[in-house]
């Protein structure tokens, strides 16, 4: 079995407790207009011109955007930093992409994982069919879980797919008690609009058992990324959210009684 992924990130510190490793599956079903990988988002391998200059002379060289990988070599990996995890209490992240878009591979690696003691997170838009996400759930230890927008004309205009699924698989997470950490990304003109805000704080009071939130502000980093894989950058020239503005988000949230932290 292989799957097809496009980075694998070691000693990441935002992507769940300790020190982790992130592994970043290839393929997403949302477009969001923010994304910070867009070469994630085809499920294919593709490939850009890479361009060096030496001289006064460019040289150019197509280098492929993602590759397959066994989970046999996968695994090999993810237990180089094993000696991270066991000091810091850490593990590894699946994430993308949607890393629930290649499920049978991603519950294959999980598994392999836990019966090896590795904590996993999973890292995910939530937009999957209720069955996938349930599997996952039996074996995975934590879900990084997005949560944009909770109007569906909205969601579906600013990230090309209905917002249904999300609400309902994270639903289920809540009732079934599943250790969930919640990802609010905070972009400015979509997210953070009072609409938005309020609508979104009135879902998350109505959980039970989640009571973490990571705002994700805007960052325009990425922007180096759409001009190398020539991608359309819907947010170019966006401002980025104004610290104050982001302290009193955050004071919103913990006023609902919930564990609030940035950047993840």
């Amino acid at each position: 079995m292989e799957a097809t992924i496009f980075d694998i990130k070691h000693f990441a510190v935002h992507d769940g407790p300790g020190i982790r490793q992130t592994v970043f599956f290839k393929g997403c079903p949302l477009k969001c207009w923010w994304c910070h990988n867009p070469e994630s988002q085809s499920k294919n391998i593709e490939s850009f011109t890479r361009i060096n200059r030496l001289d006064g002379k460019e040289f150019k060289k197509e280098s492929p955007i993602g590759y397959s990988i066994t989970i046999d070599d996968l695994f090999k990996t993810i237990q180089g930093d094993k000696i991270f995890f066991e000091e810091s209490g850490g593990g590894v992240t699946f994430s993308g992409g949607e890393p629930l878009m290649q499920a049978d591979f991603l519950y294959e690696i999980t598994k392999l994982c836990k019966e090896n003691g590795i904590h996993t997170c999973i890292d995910t838009s939530g937009f999957a069919p209720e069955e996938t996400l349930q599997k996952i759930a039996k074996i995975a230890d934590c879900f990084l879980y997005d949560l944009k927008i909770v109007d569906n004309y909205l969601h579906y205009n600013y990230t090309n797919t209905p917002v249904f699924d999300i609400i309902s698989n994270l639903n289920w997470l809540d009732q079934n008690n599943k250790n969930v950490i919640l990802r609010f990304p905070l972009i400015p003109g979509i997210t953070d609009s009072r609409q938005n805000l309020s609508e979104v704080k009135l879902f998350i009071k109505s959980l039970k058992n989640i009571h973490q939130i990571d705002i994700l502000p805007y960052h325009d980093i990425a922007n180096s990324k759409y001009n190398r894989f020539n991608k359309e950058n819907l947010m170019k020239g966006s401002g980025l959210i104004p610290e104050e503005q982001i302290s009193h988000i955050k004071s919103e949230f913990e006023s609902l009684g919930f564990k609030v932290g940035i950047g993840g």
